[in-house]
């Protein structure tokens, strides 16, 4: 499974419920939007992904943790530390303290998840996309800059600005030098069944198969590659991908964002493509581009619906696999 955070949290939750207590799963989580802060190193995709299938996540909020308060964050304010648009509740603190002194002992980031999950207990094994750093930067609009435009960090683009102006690019930072982190083109290689669940494909996707050996990896396994569009009638289930994908020139649609990934036949990444079944008139431009492809529901409102969405792609794989 390669995963941002919210949208493949809950579906790995899903996966769990599928499958019985000897499979192995994988979770290779993005780590382009993390973030140093207040000199901490923030992980937002890994620690959704890890509160989730550990059971800390603040269930309405679906980021951060359960029962949260937020003393640490206004004694912050209070001192006029910047940034103040980024909160860390005090319960999540004490990760990122943990995560900021381990890697500051000398260990990797690979180390430190593995680590943190000792008390979490996600029922996968979580690996971070890469050790190296790797930053998502949104190009924006600048009346001040010389050039028109400047780079802001992800977060600064969705937190502070709330995706609120127009993305005219993405730019991943150390993506040319990051190396994927111990185990993720094993874990890829090895796999029965790989899956891109409904995670954002500019931002969560995109870093991750971006890093330098990953893309290849998914086009050589001998597992198929299906995936789960993020997109439904035209718009982002969750997120800001409408956004970023139409700054980029892709298509906003099911069919956009499948074609964008490929199919493996033409070099692409993918063997399958799952679709809502409100865009089933997607499906022969999916096809014509050599992607095997389903309309099925994809919302996740609940626990029954996304077990179903889990067992259709899997049935997906199975077909490609066929």
């Amino acid at each position: 499974m390669l995963s941002g955070g919210i949208g493949g949290a809950t579906f790995t939750q899903g996966l769990l419920g599928c499958v019985d207590d000897e499979t192995e799963i994988t979770v290779i989580g993005n780590t382009a939007d993390d973030i140093w802060l207040h000199g901490l190193k923030v992980c937002p995709d890994l620690d959704t992904l890890m509160y989730t299938l550990g059971g800390g996540i603040d269930p309405e909020r679906r980021w951060g943790r359960a029962e949260e308060t937020w003393a640490v964050k206004d004694e912050l304010a209070a001192y006029g530390a910047e940034p103040t648009w980024f909160g860390l509740g005090d319960r999540d603190v004490a990760t990122h303290l943990v995560r900021t002194q381990m890697l500051s002992a000398g260990y990797s980031l690979t180390d430190v998840t593995r680590a943190l999950c000792v008390r979490w207990q996600p029922g996968v094994r979580l690996l971070p996309m890469s050790d190296d750093r790797v930053e998502s930067h949104v190009v924006v609009d600048d009346e001040e800059s010389p050039s028109g435009r400047r780079a802001i960090h992800f977060q600064e683009y969705w937190v502070r600005l709330r995706a609120s102006v127009p993305a005219r690019d993405v730019v991943m930072v150390g993506i040319e030098s990051a190396r994927p982190a111990a185990g993720v083109v094993e874990a890829i290689a090895e796999a029965d069944v790989v899956v891109l669940p409904p995670s954002n494909p500019v931002v969560s996707i995109g870093p991750i198969v971006a890093v330098p050996g990953i893309g290849e990896a998914l086009r050589t396994t001998t597992a198929p590659v299906v995936g789960v569009s993020p997109i439904i009638g035209g718009g982002a289930v969750r997120g800001m991908a409408d956004q970023l994908l139409d700054g980029l020139g892709v298509e906003v649609s099911a069919g956009g964002v499948g074609t964008r990934y490929g199919a493996r036949a033409t070099g692409g990444l993918l063997d399958g493509w799952l679709v809502d079944t409100s865009d089933a008139d997607q499906l022969d431009v999916l096809e014509d581009a050599g992607l095997r492809t389903r309309a099925v529901p994809l919302y996740m409102s609940d626990e029954e619906t996304t077990a179903q969405l889990v067992r259709d792609t899997l049935a997906l794989a199975e077909e490609a696999r066929a």
